[in-house]
């Protein structure tokens, strides 16, 4: 049992570094990569505290998955999914919380929440797992939903809002060939 728990151990500490780390370099990915299309389903795209909670989905959903894996048990699932809704929630509480209370949006302040969500996340799940909450095989087929359901709403709302943008941009392009052949433009 004791190797058991520390292998667990193990995988709980590494994931909150790899999740903090990797998190912290999907904000830049999609600057980094020219704005391709792809990026734009992983990373952030602007400073919305939605893509702050993307930046916290993405490196747990993987994390999650290697950790399945590496367990070779769903036991993990359903305590994560909680844990993630946790850091998910916290990302917007916290950010509009201060930003209300202060009026001022300050970037240091945004990447410490981002952070503490993260820590949030791990905390929740670690002491349901360590409690054997939601770990009996009917949680741990509400947990893979849950995560499911999340990922496939995270991409839809990432391409409506290429496309919203890409046919905003469409149309400003449009507008400015309209203009050129008026001989011109109009402000």
């Amino acid at each position: 049992m004791k190797r058991r728990d520390r292998k667990w151990r193990t995988w709980e500490t590494a994931g909150l570094f790899v999740v903090i780390l990797l998190g912290n370099t999907l904000h830049f990915i999609y600057d980094w990569t020219g704005q391709a299309r792809w990026a734009a389903y992983v990373s952030a795209v602007n400073e919305s505290t939605w893509e702050h909670m993307k930046l916290l989905f993405v490196p747990w959903l993987l994390w999650t998955a290697a950790q399945c894996i590496g367990l070779r048990s769903l036991r993990p699932a359903a305590p994560r999914a909680v844990g993630l809704l946790a850091g998910m929630a916290a990302i917007p509480l916290l950010f509009y919380g201060y930003t209300g209370v202060t009026g001022v949006n300050v970037g240091v302040v945004n990447v410490l929440i981002f952070q503490a969500a993260v820590l949030l996340a791990f905390w929740v799940s670690t002491a349901l797992q360590k409690r054997g909450a939601l770990t009996a095989p009917v949680w741990q087929a509400v947990g893979v939903l849950v995560r499911g359901v999340c990922a496939l709403d995270g991409v839809a709302a990432c391409t409506a809002r290429l496309y919203r943008s890409r046919r905003r941009d469409a149309g400003r392009d449009n507008l400015s060939s309209r203009r050129a052949a008026l001989g011109g433009s109009f402000s």
